[in-house]
């Protein structure tokens, strides 16, 4: 099959399509809009359905409703839209009704500004609702990345009865790329026997619940989800390492800022600089331990996070991988300042000269 050009955030909505997505529940907010404009006109001819809820928080809870009763339901929204929404996505995972949810991430914090950002790092890995919960992160760095994501979302939340989030900085929903429209990897998953849908499949009736009011009963009931994460961050973790090898200094960027490092690798090495690119593709599971080994490398003198964020986010779990052992630079900006090409380099190799 040969390749198409689609603008990122159509593609999402076609992806989401073409994995089987049921319903979908949305309010407009830039710069996501045309998910839910291309949802609107095309999963109706699929046989989905189309709601444009009257705010963030309806949407989430029709998604929990769908998914309750065992459809592959989805939201999507940008920054702030998805802050408000944290409350119906703890609600998801303490019932263990899988959805696919899209961040496609302007600045912050408030309402900030409609410019590409990564400022919601903390809030889809943290979790920005209450208790103690998990959501599977997966972060693109391209527009055939976003499709590939999107369609594998929904399996993994099938698999694990829990939410996954796809996070793209908002130049990934706005951008046009070729891609390829290709089957993913499909996954053995189970009948979704729990799903609140009537009794014509089984006997006994089936209850969607996160309210365990017995102390011993909510406690059984996060132990169960923690084995369950622990299985996640065994099965889900997922990078990429570019000419690490025999790296002298690795950038640590995921997204945009990902592409950028790549002409700033090239840039470097042809001036004798041995640089190499770590990126994380799950933000959770992090991939920890592969980032630990790295940093215990011999030839690995420092590190230089990059991120679209003014203080760095992703940077704590870069610290805690790396336990210290090398120095790590951070170079960010917010508010949809891309940086350069430029500026990679030349923070790289004063982090170089630094650690040398």
């Amino acid at each position: 099959m040969g390749k198409e050009l689609w603008k990122g955030n159509e593609a999402i909505a076609e992806a989401a399509i073409r994995a089987g997505c049921d319903c979908f529940f949305g309010y407009p907010i830039t710069p996501q809009s045309e998910v839910p404009e291309y949802m609107s006109v095309h999963l109706p001819q699929h046989g989905g359905v189309f709601v444009q809820s009257e705010s963030e928080i309806a949407a989430i809870n029709m998604v929990y409703g769908a998914g309750g009763a065992g459809m592959r339901a989805m939201t999507s929204s940008s920054s702030p839209g998805i802050s408000l929404k944290q409350e119906g996505i703890t609600y998801l995972a303490g019932a263990e009704v899988p959805a696919v949810i899209v961040n496609c991430m302007r600045g912050g914090p408030g309402l900030g500004t409609i410019q590409p950002s990564q400022a919601d790092y903390y809030q889809a890995t943290r979790g920005g609702g209450n208790g103690d919960y998990r959501t599977v992160v997966l972060a693109p760095s391209n527009v055939q990345e976003t499709v590939d994501f999107v369609q594998e979302a929904f399996d993994i939340a099938d698999q694990y009865r829990n939410p996954v989030m796809v996070v793209c900085d908002g130049l990934i929903g706005q951008m046009m790329e070729p891609i390829e429209w290709r089957p993913v990897p499909k996954r053995d998953l189970p009948p979704k026997t729990w799903a609140a849908n009537g009794t014509k499949n089984h006997t006994g009736r089936n209850i969607i619940n996160s309210l365990f009011i017995a102390p011993e009963d909510c406690d059984d009931h996060n132990v169960h989800l923690a084995k369950k994460y622990a299985e996640i961050e065994r099965s889900e973790v997922r990078w990429e390492e570019r000419d690490c090898d025999d790296a002298d200094i690795v950038i640590t960027a995921y997204g945009t800022p990902a592409r950028i490092a790549l002409t700033a690798l090239e840039a470097l090495r042809a001036e004798g600089i041995k640089v190499g690119l770590f990126r994380p593709i799950t933000l959770w599971p992090f991939p920890e331990k592969a980032l630990h080994d790295l940093a215990g490398q011999s030839h690995v003198k420092a590190f230089l996070d990059v991120e679209l964020s003014s203080t760095g986010q992703m940077l704590d779990d870069v610290r805690l991988a790396v336990e210290g052992r090398k120095p790590i630079s951070y170079l960010g900006h917010a508010g949809g300042a891309m940086p350069t090409v430029e500026e990679m380099a030349a923070c790289a190799r004063e982090a170089l000269k630094e650690a040398q």
